[in-house]
């Protein structure tokens, strides 16, 4: 194998590397940042502290049980 060959794929190597270690950091901030984000809608202004935030997200109202209603057989 000639030396310029050699190059090539040790410089293709260092770049895939450099690839996978980018998308790996990439992959690690996203999981961290919505964390952060949680903590910071925690601390809400206007809010006193120590009061629970209103319900948010999934709750059970009449409208869903007439679907689940309508979609058992």
């Amino acid at each position: 194998m000639k030396n310029d060959q050699k190059k090539t794929l040790n410089s293709d190597r260092r770049n895939f590397i450099r690839g996978s270690l980018a998308v790996g950091v990439g992959v690690a901030t996203a999981a961290v940042m919505p964390g952060a984000v949680v903590a910071a809608d925690a601390d809400a202004p206007g809010q006193p502290p120590g009061q629970p935030k209103a319900q948010q997200g999934y709750r059970l109202t009449a409208h869903i049980l007439e679907y689940y209603k309508s979609t058992a057989s």
